[in-house]
């Protein structure tokens, strides 16, 4: 991996972690690259965002100019529809160490920075392409979004509620797990290959792969024949009673979890079930919905705050269901940092920890205007590779 630069904030922001050294240049562009390139600078790579003109863009996913997904980055503005935006962005080319894009396929091409034009200037340059179908086959050129890849790999159809609709889990499987997360994972791999090979090479990073990729264990137990009933009826997708979640008296949820035995014994004492007489036994299925009433009455007579005090001290795999906007509160994410202020905002901490290497603190989203760099100052802090 190159070194690190070793540069203050004057001429270009010193960085920590394992990634410290490391020249991202990622063109603007909505939330499942930006979340890549937000993990790549959390890991301590300098990426330098390229916004268009007017500013990085807009639509109903994208992400808001100052928010997390566009923390820890350094912004220009160059016309990349014109011949001299697009020579300015081959002279950060020419000393990057990683492009990442995300338009549709040949988009790049025919503005000229494509990774043919790319890659002969700058061999040791990582091309990561962030698309939702891929580079290529039949829906390569269509307009799609996170619920249209889970739903095409395979991963929509067991979620939701027995003989109801497929439900949409926000946008964290497609854009950000099978999609950012895995653009991220490509990046550092072609990067460590580089080391000994001495040449770059182009990530092919797809929604709808990452999507089916996240399905692997899904898979296995298909195949195992232990995902046996349509969705909302097995033992991870809501239809064990012992893996759900509950109302409490306050309106508020629980999160019950107690798959093995040992578990599943600490959760009947938790809720005052373990002498029950003629309680179904955990792997009775047909008395499933009779044990789900049970638990649901016995949730709904106590607060979430309540429940959560009554198992601080048991092995029983309950938690409270917290929102975003009380997770950093929570005395476990608390004692471990999981949330950081930036900006005076809550916001999760850089993930996963370093023990040689460890990452700095986040620095806050630049605004697209106010903090806006000009090409020379960037190019300062990015000399020429030897």
């Amino acid at each position: 991996m190159p070194s690190d630069d070793g540069v203050d904030d004057a001429t270009g922001p010193a960085r920590a972690g394992p990634l410290a050294g490391v020249r991202v240049v990622e063109l603007a562009s909505l939330a499942p690259a930006p979340f890549g390139c937000m993990v790549l600078a959390d890991l301590g790579a300098d990426v330098v965002r390229v916004d268009r003109p007017g500013g990085p863009g807009a639509g109903r996913l994208a992400a808001p100019a100052t928010g997390p997904v566009q923390r820890g980055r350094r912004v220009c503005a160059l016309d990349l529809k014109s011949p001299a935006g697009v020579a300015d962005l081959l002279r950060l080319v020419d000393r990057a160490d990683v492009l990442v894009e995300a338009y549709r396929p040949g988009v790049a091409e025919r503005l000229g920075l494509g990774p043919d034009v790319c890659r002969e200037r700058n061999p040791r340059l990582v091309y990561a392409r962030m698309t939702g179908w891929g580079q290529d086959g039949p829906l390569a050129g269509r307009a799609g979004h996170d619920i249209d890849y889970l739903a095409v790999a395979g991963a929509l159809e067991p979620l939701g509620r027995a003989g109801q609709r497929p439900h949409a889990p926000l946008n964290l499987l497609g854009d950000f797990a099978g999609g950012g997360m895995l653009l991220a994972v490509g990046v550092l791999a072609a990067l460590l290959e580089r080391e000994r090979s001495g040449v770059g090479q182009v990530v092919d990073a797809a929604m709808v792969d990452g999507s089916a990729l996240l399905t692997a264990f899904l898979h296995g137990l298909l195949g195992a024949g232990m995902w046996p009933a349509p969705r909302g009826r097995n033992l991870l997708d809501g239809g064990a009673p012992f893996y759900d979640t509950y109302r409490t008296a306050d309106g508020r949820f629980m999160a019950v979890g107690a798959l093995e035995p040992a578990f599943y014994a600490a959760l009947l004492d938790g809720l005052g079930l373990a002498d029950e007489p003629d309680l179904p036994a955990q792997d009775d299925v047909g008395g499933w919905p009779r044990l789900r009433r049970r638990f649901a009455e016995r949730f709904a007579e106590r607060t979430r705050d309540e429940w959560t005090a009554v198992f601080a001290d048991r092995d029983a795999c309950v938690a409270p269901v917290l929102a975003p906007t009380e997770a950093h509160r929570h005395p476990h994410n608390a004692a471990r940092g999981t949330f950081v202020d930036v900006g005076g905002a809550a916001q999760p901490a850089p993930a996963p920890r370093f023990g040689r290497t460890p990452t700095a603190a986040p620095r806050p989203a630049p605004d697209p205007h106010r903090d806006r760099l000009d090409l020379p100052t960037i190019l300062a802090t990015w000399p020429p590779r030897p």
